[in-house]
């Protein structure tokens, strides 16, 4: 981080955490517990004193039950303040009036009955008895508390979950405030009570025991917030009561009051010596607990640091608002816990929001300004949405806010996964939008759509306007749905620039989605029902939508009907539509006939398929049967059926006689492209469309010179007809032998002009029939097991299956240069192999090819791992669901396969690329050895089988497979292994003295140490805590520390770990000090009852080291630019 002397030049002297001579140092006046020797003990004597006290315990100690009963007097506590702090029950206030009544009457009862309160809060079974606290150091009663310390639990109250735990932790912070509250006029100020009630939770603040150290911090910061709110009273009274002496005096002797001067200056004196008491307490809280524990190593304390430093900052601004208190907020921004994080950034957002301190944290945002801006892509989406909101705040508030480059590292944010992240982003941007109107009201929605549409061309995210929309949706939600403003500024004759059209249309549609179905993108959707406000919003917002685009639309078809985009993302309007309302009027339904015009023509100008189908879309829904208007609708659709079939037939004809130009050709692809689409939306086998398409397929083919814009429609064409025709096979529970026969005969004929058409030099037409091929076997494939479905009755041939294997090996596993291809058009043919691959797979697991099939798969695992390997991988786990043993067995055949077709020269670099794979394929294989026993032992004799050919007739070519096959051993258990053993012994007697064998019994063999052994005859060993080595690494609680060397808060974290390790060496030679050290690691002293390893808070002297952490930031997610679809999900679901 930086050198905070430099930046901030904190006070040495103030920073100094000398108990003695300082503002630490408590001076009691009548007290029997001197805390002028004894004081707010230090923590580093607590800690030496918990060691040294818990050697000297005698056996012949009040029993804990006892002294429990016998804590005054001989009349028992019943610990009333603990259960009504635990039970909720009780008013605590009266709680309080009784025990202070009680403090009253007995000083040192009083305050012991609410010392044992802390340790009960604590979880701690120990009890402090009268004689423990009049002969005692504090340190001695932790030590011996410690040791009563319940060993059974790392719980205790403060981290209970449930409402318990929450009205306990509640409970206790209100019992803290009524105390203070009840004291504020009177024992606040006795120098007694809360003087060792300080030092008490100073020295266990200082505690090992995690309890002690979190119960007592969380304690003391409510007793700091509540006595800096006493302390902004008694400063507010001091002002005004030397003001009111100031006037007194100022007066002429003859007209003053009598006895008001010396009754001010009484006044005023003692006001100043509470303003003095308190300015120790809080001294001696703040340098006690928070130097050391805001950086304590368990999270939870550290929060609770800096969520109490920002009610003091508020509180009292003129003791705190400064930057050797603001550093500590500063520095704690880099915690490597993003609970920490957003208490510090909670904090900074209550301070900026006061314009009056703002001229106070000049500096501050000056030296921290940049690690808030690094903030924003903070791997936790909850601080990084407070980091924006905390610098929209610094951008109102400040006078040199942030700057365009600044801004412009929170502008993506909008385009952010995390909503609430999304949303504050969006409030940024509106404000820095709204910023350029000058409050023109009148000229506000119009410039601000047009500076959106702007942004949005601008920014990367072109296909992402709904991300936008929803992000400004709760700060500009009036604007965009705007209606009126939208259609003006699309209609007028003028207009604006063809992008910002562009623009303003796909914010317009994607507003209309957010408005009529009130959900954000399906990325950000949030499960939860709408309740039925929202819901009569909903209706009401869909009305309005309705009512204004059902004359508005057509116009807007009309103008942008020829551009591609604009007029694909008009055709989604409808779909927000209250259908109904076409069906309420005569002048709605001639609407509505001009939409179907509209639509129907713009299918027979265009051939672009995103805007068929975006036309299809709307037709379909229109003629959906439970509007009354669908008649018209399914009228419009016959019609441009009709014409386009019959403008297709005639274009046939003459192309299969060879007397097409190419007009002809243009129109018969456009037909084609129309039907193509219609028939993956509907059904229109009526239309015989698998004749005509088949008849084009099978002159493609033979002649071959079809081009690809006539054969890709054709198969689309044939394979929906097919499926449609199947789905209407499983409508009838049993259908006619002639229709199945029927059936089968065009599965079987299309199947054939498929197989031809994959060894096309055309890719698009290859990449079809492929795809095609793959979806008529899924759908109609017979399974291997006996299918209980009519339509699994086709079963492909050897032939076919060849020429699929051949062409994932052409086209899918290759490695063609693709240096012309950009970046976008790489990703997308990666993504096109990834389907193809996937296709083929899925034949696989759904039993229409074996599994051998996949040899040729597998053989490729290793060398195209980055772009196929999940899928492999994926396909490689489904098998074994079907047979283990099976698929146990695949694997060894590739590998023999690949072992067969050995390059003799390149066989040594062949044979270690053969290895490799065997070893990422031996991964596959399960970490519980006991379930792949049987599958390893049958891929190990069929390896052995193979090695052993040819050893009759004394020529072993192959018995440096072995060599591969040991690659799998380590998997296998001790009596697979001895089984193996005689196996090999028995076929390869002839060769025993050959290397390869030599080697393949020494893995079978292997070692103690190796993980077959380990893993067979133990159990996994459970996870253990850090408690083992505590007695010799045992570290200071402070952790490291955040100060310079330089700094006195350095110079005794330092000083108190040699100190320790000295402590720790003495200790290790004696059997009492071992007690105690085994008694610290039975309670897990530090470490969380669930986690391993809590994090340390690292050193902030270097700015890049935490800018590059990745721990606190990462990338902030941000929504794919393609499909968000996951191909494991499509192929395995």
């Amino acid at each position: 981080m930086m050198d905070h002397t430099d930046v901030l030049e904190p006070d040495s002297t103030e920073d100094d955490i000398s108990l003695t001579g300082s503002d630490f140092e408590f001076e009691m006046k009548s007290s029997k517990r001197k805390l002028t020797s004894q004081g707010p003990t230090s923590p580093k004597k607590v800690y030496q004193s918990v060691r040294s006290s818990s050697q000297r315990q005698s056996a012949g100690n009040t029993p804990p039950d006892r002294e429990r009963n016998t804590l005054r007097d001989g009349h028992a506590s019943t610990g009333h303040l603990y259960e009504a702090v635990r039970s909720g029950r009780s008013a605590l206030q009266t709680v309080i009036d009784d025990w202070l009544d009680e403090y009253r009457r007995d000083k040192e009862a009083g305050l012991l009955e609410l010392m044992n309160f802390v340790v009960q809060c604590s979880g701690c079974k120990g009890v402090i008895t009268r004689e423990m606290f009049n002969t005692m150091q504090n340190a001695d009663i932790i030590g011996h508390l410690t040791k009563d310390f319940n060993e059974d639990t790392v719980s205790y109250p403060l981290v209970s979950t449930g409402t318990d735990g929450q009205r306990f932790r509640t409970g206790l912070c209100e019992f803290v405030s009524l105390l203070v509250r009840a004291c504020r006029n009177s024992l606040l100020y006795d120098d007694y009570l809360f003087a060792s009630l300080i030092a008490l939770l100073t020295g266990l603040s200082d505690s090992q025991v995690r309890a002690f150290r979190h119960t007592s911090t969380m304690i003391a910061m409510q007793l700091m917030s509540k006595m800096v709110a006493v302390a902004a009273e008694v400063n507010a009274q001091a002002l005004m009561t030397k003001r009111h002496y100031d006037v007194e005096k100022s007066k002429r002797a003859e007209h003053r009051a009598i006895g008001r001067v010396e009754e001010l200056q009484n006044s005023l004196k003692e006001v100043s010596e509470h303003q003095e008491d308190l300015r120790s307490l809080m001294n001696g809280i703040f340098k006690g607990v928070f130097v050391h524990r805001y950086r304590d190593v368990f999270p939870e304390i550290r929060a609770i640091c800096m969520e109490e430093m920002g009610v003091w900052l508020r509180e009292c601004p003129a003791h705190f608002l400064s930057d050797e208190h603001l550093k500590y907020v500063g520095w704690m921004l880099h915690d490597k816990q993003a609970v920490v994080r957003l208490k510090c950034v909670l904090t900074l957002q209550k301070l900026y929001e006061e314009k009056n301190f703002i001229g106070q944290l000049e500096l501050f945002t000056t030296r921290f300004k940049e690690r808030i801006l690094c903030m924003t892509l903070d791997k936790d989406s909850e601080v990084a949405m407070e980091i924006v909101k905390l610098l929209l705040l610094i951008q109102q508030n400040t006078d040199d806010g942030l700057s365009d480059e600044e801004c412009a590292r929170v502008y993506p944010l909008v385009f952010a996964l995390h909503r609430g992240l999304a949303s504050a982003a969006g409030h940024f941007l509106y404000y820095m939008l709204c910023k350029v109107f000058d409050g023109e009201s009148d000229k506000q929605t119009p410039s601000f759509l047009i500076l959106l549409a702007r942004f949005f061309i601008d920014s990367k995210y072109h296909e992402h306007a709904a991300y936008l929309v929803d992000s400004l949706w709760d700060v500009a939600g009036a604007e965009l749905k705007d209606w009126e403003v939208m259609t003006f500024l699309l209609l007028q004759e003028k207009g604006v620039e063809d992008e910002v059209e562009s623009a303003l249309i796909d914010i317009m549609i994607c507003a209309m989605r957010q408005a009529a179905e009130a959900t954000p993108p399906i990325s950000r959707s949030q499960k939860k029902n709408l309740t039925v406000k929202e819901k009569k919003l909903q209706a009401q917002e869909k009305g309005r939508i309705t009512n204004h685009f059902i004359p508005v639309l057509p116009r807007l078809m009309a103008k942008f009907s020829a551009d591609v985009g604009k007029v694909s993302c008009l055709l989604r309007a409808p779909l927000y539509f209250d259908l109904d309302s076409y069906g309420t009027s005569a002048r709605l339904e001639k609407c509505l006939d001009v939409l179907l015009s509209q639509v129907c023509d713009i299918v027979q100008k265009h051939n672009e398929e995103c805007v068929l189908e975006a036309c299809v879309r709307v037709l379909s829904t229109l003629s959906s049967h439970c509007y009354t208007f669908c008649g018209r609708a399914e009228r419009a659709i016959s019609q441009l059926l009709d014409s386009t079939v019959e403008k297709f037939t005639v274009t046939l004809r003459e192309i299969l006689q060879g007397s097409a130009d190419e007009d002809d050709i243009y129109s018969a692809a456009s037909s084609l492209n129309v039907l193509a689409v219609f028939s993956s939306a509907s059904d229109v086998t009526g239309r015989n469309l698998f004749e005509f398409s088949f008849q084009l397929l099978t002159f493609g083919v033979e002649s071959g010179e079809i081009d690809k814009k006539l054969m890709v429609p054709a198969l689309k064409c044939a394979v929906f007809d097919l499926l449609w025709k199947g789905r209407n096979v499983t409508q009838l529970h049993k259908a006619s032998k002639l229709e199945m026969t029927r059936l089968m005969k065009c599965i079987d004929s299309f199947c054939i002009v498929c197989q031809s058409c994959l060894s096309m030099a055309e890719s698009h037409i290859r990449n079809q029939a492929f795809v095609c091929l793959c979806d008529v076997l899924i759908v109609f494939g017979r399974l291997s097991e006996g299918g209980s479905s009519q339509l699994n009755c086709y079963s492909p041939d050897e032939t076919l299956v060849a020429e699929m294997v051949s062409f994932l090996m052409d086209y899918v596993f290759n490695d063609d240069p693709e240096d012309d291809l950009n970046d976008e058009m790489k990703i997308s043919a990666l993504m096109q192999k990834r389907n193809q691959l996937a296709g083929y797979c899925k034949l696989v697991i759904y039993g229409v090819l074996e599994l051998r099939a996949l040899t040729d798969v597998l053989r490729y695992y290793n060398k195209y791992y980055s772009e196929f390997g999940d899928v492999i991988k994926e396909t490689l786990s489904k098998s074994k669901t079907i047979s283990s043993v099976e698929s146990a067995k695949t694997v060894c055949l590739c590998l023999q396969q690949l072992f067969s077709s050995l390059d003799q020269d390149r066989h040594d670099e062949e044979l270690t690329e053969i290895r490799f794979l065997a070893k990422k394929l031996a991964m596959n294989f399960s970490i519980n050895l006991r379930l792949i026993r049987k599958p390893l032992l049958a891929l190990h004799q069929d390896g052995i089988r193979f090695a052993s050919h040819g050893l009759e007739q004394d020529n072993p070519i192959n018995l440096s497979f072995l060599e591969i096959l040991s690659e799998f051993s380590f998997k296998l258990l001790q009596p697979e292994r001895k089984q193996l053993l005689v196996y090999l012994q028995r076929v390869c007697a002839r060769v025993a003295e050959s290397e390869f064998v030599k080697m393949y019994e020494r893995s079978l063999k292997g070692s103690r140490g190796t993980p077959a052994q380990t893993t067979s005859t133990a159990k996994p060993s459970s996870k253990r805590r850090r408690t083992q080595s505590l007695s010799s690494n045992l570290e200071s609680p402070a952790v490291t520390s955040h100060t310079p060397s330089n700094d006195t808060d350095d110079e005794f974290t330092q000083r108190s770990v040699q100190r320790k390790s000295v402590t720790h060496s003495r200790l290790q030679s004696s059997p009492s000090a071992q007690s105690v050290q085994s008694h610290f690691s039975t309670l897990s002293l530090i470490d969380e009852a669930l986690s391993l390893d809590e994090p340390l808070i690292e050193d902030y002297d270097d700015d890049d080291d935490h800018d590059d952490d990745e721990d606190s930031e990462i990338s902030i997610i941000l929504p794919s630019t393609r499909g968000s679809a996951s191909y494991l999900e499509d192929l395995f679901e």
